[in-house]
């Protein structure tokens, strides 16, 4: 085994390591803000959904320009800190007593995460060939859900003692993270260092049909952010305890490591990406829709079920089909600017999450939300067959949605 292949495989070890203690930190708390703030202390559900919504924007948002800074300083400066400021967004989130402290620790968590996502995908394209990356990607989920599992877990244990020592869980999380990084991570490029003195942001604002199909993906998340916003609450009032939560990403865990990479593997031998994404939207459109017909916190769990299924078929196709448009000298620049998506999907989610959880209360309508999300579900369909008919890799003809 040469050196480069020693360096790499250390990298990839590294990244999956800090991809689980990250994932460990972040589901500690933020599936719980819900629960908490709207299902505990009664706080409009909108409020805490521009919140959450603030920081999806502010993440997402913001990851072009975490990239930019990614492929011009390195990544492993930009990981250091976006995990320090994450650290200290969770500090003050465990002392946050009104709208403006939650608003201000969901902002600054924005802008850590901003920093660290983009210069970590970029080292994972960089250390794998192309022929690896969504198979390694679903390893990469599978140790996200576990630790997103034993997350929620420990935080619903630490939420019977109070809400702050959440906040302090979580930063703990991130802080270590933080050390590790510091400690253990080279110094790896996350762009060819020829063409580093080019802004990677200029390269990735002209590429409109990257930045077309990147927006095309909004209401796929805002489907997806429900798995923080609305399923917990309709859990939560469904069976009566605030630890539901911790039920929803258990299962989610148990599917994850059961099917993400034996379904990646055996998906990428049947359909193109394309296919897999639009296969996986239907699915969890369709769980959606059934939602709307169940009363019982079993039935809504099998239903989750579903859409965590399709879930994991679209992530690693739409991942690796960002990651194989990313242009080689502007790498973390695109893989940040890929996820302009997340940012409107993301935040219009929790706003639309939080208007329909409480407008389906005032109106005694549960069904609501659920139905209004499988429209969304129908419309991001038919708005991915039409990006992905004018986006193909350099020299590839792009196939039939």
């Amino acid at each position: 085994m040469t050196k480069m292949t020693q360096a790499r495989r250390r990298g990839q070890i590294l990244l999956l390591l800090d991809n689980a203690l990250v994932s460990f930190g972040f589901y500690l708390a933020f599936p719980l803000i819900s629960s908490h703030f709207v299902g505990q202390l009664h706080w409009p559900a909108l409020w805490v959904g521009c919140a959450l919504g603030g920081r999806q924007l502010c993440q997402q948002g913001l990851g072009w320009l975490g990239g930019a800074l990614a492929d011009r300083l390195g990544a492993k400066p930009a990981i250091l800190a976006g995990l320090l400021l994450r650290a200290l967004s969770f500090a003050l989130l465990a002392r946050a007593d009104d709208i403006a402290l939650l608003l201000a620790s969901c902002l600054l968590a924005g802008v850590g995460g901003a920093l660290f996502e983009p210069a970590r995908g970029a080292l994972l394209a960089r250390l794998l060939p192309a022929s690896r990356r969504e198979r390694f990607y679903a390893w990469l989920m599978s140790g996200e859900n576990l630790s997103a599992v034993g997350g929620a877990w420990y935080g619903s244990l630490l939420l019977d003692a109070g809400f702050a020592w959440v906040g302090a869980g979580g930063a703990l999380a991130f802080l270590l993270a933080a050390l590790a990084n510091a400690w253990l991570l080279p110094a790896y490029r996350a762009t060819r260092p020829a063409l580093r003195r080019r802004s990677s942001a200029a390269i990735v604002w002209r590429d409109r049909p990257f930045l077309a199909l990147a927006f095309s993906y909004s209401g796929y998340y805002i489907l997806l952010v429900q798995m923080m916003m609305l399923l917990p609450l309709t859990l939560q009032s469904q069976a009566g305890t605030q630890h539901a939560a911790g039920w929803l990403y258990a299962q989610q865990t148990a599917l994850t490591l059961l099917f993400a990479y034996p379904l990646t593997r055996g998906a990428e031998r049947l359909w193109s990406r394309e296919r897999r994404v639009g296969f996986g939207l239907a699915m969890m459109t369709l769980a959606l829709a059934l939602i709307s017909a169940q009363a019982a916190a079993a039935a809504t769990l099998l239903c989750a079920g579903v859409f965590m299924l399709g879930m994991l078929l679209v992530e690693p196709a739409r991942e690796g089909q960002l990651m194989s448009l990313a242009k080689p000298q502007a790498r973390a620049g695109y893989l940040g600017a890929g996820r302009l998506g997340q940012a409107l999907g993301g935040a219009a989610g929790y706003l639309i999450g939080g208007g329909l959880a409480d407008l389906s209360r005032s109106l005694a309508a549960p069904a609501l939300p659920w139905l209004v999300l499988a429209a969304i579900g129908v419309l991001t369909w038919l708005g991915l067959r039409q990006a992905f008919a004018n986006i193909a890799p350099a020299g590839v003809a792009a196939p039939r949605a």
